[in-house]
Formats: structure tokens, C-alpha cells, sequence
């Protein structure tokens, strides 16, 4: 029933995240990336200031500082956040969200390095046949290669030590409290980030509620994956985060007109039949 919550939890994630991407592209068209970071980045930090507030959940605590693997979870997610909002800006969003199912496969390998989980040569076999659906959607050697790629695959490794580590954090911290501070340091992000995007413009009203958009569901959806990672095993509930690739080609399709070629789907699909191989190899082996 916990991983049931986890996986029912991590769909809602990856459906919101793959709304608030759609509308980071549009917004990219027009806003420096570092504006865009800012921007979320504080009203995201003030909505969910506002919600601790009303339900009295304590976000100034000094166990929080000392706590290393808090601090390096906000960090790598701040590191997550500005490498995919820059590629998003810089590629298409279907391509994007394909590279980023990659991350459970890294999920994997951090399972095995920090948890000391068992993984026998069927799940190696199926992470391995993952890989190869990733290097046909980057391209390597050929003219459609995008250099940008290898940003997305940067920020999957952050993402990827962000999960890991938000198992081992202490439960009495609230999740509200971990989603704040991520936001808190994405707004940080945004301002080392300006140097390499140029100056700010002014943004007009349908902007402004593009970027309101955007941080409500932002917030939804990280709160969500805080719970997911939380509530279920992490080898159960990281293949679920395939269904992102779903939303986010049919979006990709019907609002931004992209059409993916064959490479990438196809090796989208390997991705998604890998993972789906070890959520069907865990059940067995919980079964025995």
C-alpha cells in the first residue's frame, strides 16, 4: 500500500512537472532564463512561506544547517533546476524530456552505491538497455547531435543525487520545508546564473501569469515527488517517472507543434520498455 501511495503520488509529479515545462519554453521564447529562475524561484518561496505559516510548520530550524544531506539535496536540486530550465530554453521540449528518463537509471546505480541494494544481472541488463535508447535520442557523431544534450544528461546526475539523498533525510522534516528551501536556492541559482543570460526585460500581464502558472505548478509537483520519494522504495516508484515522457510528447505535440523523429521515439520507447522490465522483476522478486 506505501508504494502504491509513492507511485500514485510520483504520476501526479510528473504530469504537473511536464505542464510546467511546457509553459518554461513558451516563457523562454521571451525571458532570460535567469529571470525566469528568479522570478519562480521567489514566488514559489513566498507561496509556500504562506502555507507554513497557516499550518504552523517550522522552516527555521537549526538542525536543518548542520544537516549535510539536506544541504547537499538543496544543492544538487538548485544545480538540477538552472542546467534544465537552460536546456529547455535551448532545445526541443520533446527531446528534453526524453533525456531526462534517463534518471532512473542513475537512480539505480545511486540505489546500489548508497543503499547497498541488491541488484542481480536482469535489472543491470535492463539499466544497460536503457542506456542504448539514451545514446540514440543524443546522437552521438551524427549532424542532428545537439551539444545541449549533455547539459540535460548534467542535470539528470543532480536530480538523480537530489532523490537519493532526500530518502536518507529525517522524516520530522516536514516536506513543505524541503520543497521551501529548494525554491529559496533555485531563486540563488537564478542570480549566479544572470552573467550568462543577459539583462532582464519587463514582462507584461499574459507573462506574469505564465510565471504564476508556472510556480503553482512547480510547487504541486515538487511537493508531490518529496512524498513520492518519502512514502515508496525508490526502485519501485522511479521507473513511474516514464509517464513524464508521455505528458510531455503530447504537449509537445499538440501546444508547441514539435515532431520528434524516429531516433528519439524509438529510443524513448527502449527507455521506458527498460524501465518497465525492472518494475516487473521487483514485483517478482518481492513475491519469492
Amino acid at each position: 500500500m506505501v508504494n502504491l501511495h509513492g507511485i500514485f503520488f510520483m504520476t501526479l509529479s510528473m504530469g504537473g512537472f511536464a505542464v510546467e515545462d511546457l509553459f518554461l519554453k513558451i516563457l523562454s521564447e521571451t525571458v532570460p532564463v535567469s529571470q525566469i529562475l528568479i522570478y519562480v524561484g521567489i514566488s514559489a518561496t513566498v507561496l509556500l512561506s504562506f502555507i507554513s505559516i497557516i499550518k504552523r510548520i517550522p522552516v527555521l530550524r537549526n538542525d536543518i544547517y548542520s544537516n549535510k544531506l539536506f544541504i547537499i539535496r538543496s544543492f544538487s536540486d538548485m544545480m538540477g533546476a538552472v542546467l534544465i530550465v537552460t536546456s529547455i530554453s535551448l532545445m526541443p521540449l520533446s527531446t528534453v524530456s526524453s533525456i531526462l528518463q534517463a534518471l532512473p537509471l542513475f537512480i539505480t546505480f545511486g540505489a546500489v552505491l548508497f543503499f547497498k541494494e541488491s541488484v542481480g544481472w536482469r535489472r543491470w541488463s535492463a539499466v544497460s538497455f536503457g542506456f542504448i535508447g539514451v545514446i540514440l535520442i543524443l546522437k552521438p557523431g551524427l549532424s542532428s547531435f545537439h551539444p545541449s544534450s549533455l547539459i540535460v544528461l548534467l542535470a539528470v546526475a543532480c536530480l538523480a543525487l537530489r532523490d537519493i539523498v532526500t530518502r536518507k533525510i529525517s522524516k520530522d522534516i516536514h516536506s513543505i520545508t524541503v520543497s521551501l528551501y529548494a525554491f529559496i536556492l533555485t531563486t540563488v541559482g537564478g542570480v549566479f546564473s544572470i552573467p550568462f543570460f543577459g539583462n532582464f526585460v519587463t514582462l507584461t500581464i499574459t507573462q506574469w501569469f505564465v510565471v504564476l502558472t508556472i510556480t503553482l505548478f512547480g510547487c504541486f509537483s515538487y511537493f508531490m515527488l518529496v512524498l513520492a520519494t518519502r512514502k515508496g522504495d525508490i526502485s519501485v516508484i522511479s521507473p513511474f517517472r516514464y509517464s513524464r515522457l508521455i505528458f510531455a510528447l503530447v504537449l509537445a505535440i499538440l501546444v508547441l507543434n514539435e515532431r520528434p523523429d524516429t531516433l528519439t521515439l524509438f529510443g524513448a520507447a527502449i527507455i521506458v520498455a527498460s524501465g518497465y522490465y525492472t518494475i516487473w522483476r521487483e514485483r517478482s522478486l518481492t513475491l519469492k
